[in-house]
């Protein structure tokens, strides 16, 4: 893809799709303990839109509770879900420690919004 009137190469489309040799797949990863909403991706006209590895389940949800989607079921997939956030994140030519510097940053500017202390 090029920039709009000009012949340089636009690489901010790379940044939120990539190609897959003949189609372009967005960068994104759908989580949920419980399987029935990311299945209606699955299943719907949607579903060649997305990897199935951008897709993930578990067996059953937290129920709106805190402590089982913190201590229990969601202890089941965060290693998985991690995985697939740093294999997707790898692609999109950060490499260069860029994301581990942002996420560091955000860690820091945010930790409060997302931890408990």
């Amino acid at each position: 893809m090029t920039k709009k009137g000009t012949n340089e190469k636009d690489d901010s489309f790379s940044t939120f799709f990539y190609n897959t040799g003949n189609r372009y797949v967005p960068r994104a990863i759908f989580v949920d303990l419980e399987p029935s909403v990311i299945d209606v991706i699955r299943t719907g006209p949607f579903k060649k839109l997305y990897h199935p590895e951008q897709l993930i389940t578990d067996k059953e949800d937290a129920a709106n509770n805190y402590a089982r989607g913190h201590y229990t079921v969601g202890k089941q997939i965060i290693d998985l879900v991690l995985d697939r956030l740093r294999k997707l994140s790898d692609q999109c030519g950060t490499g260069s420690g860029f994301t581990s510097l942002l996420m560091e940053r955000l860690s820091v500017d945010y930790g409060k919004k997302s931890k408990l202390e």
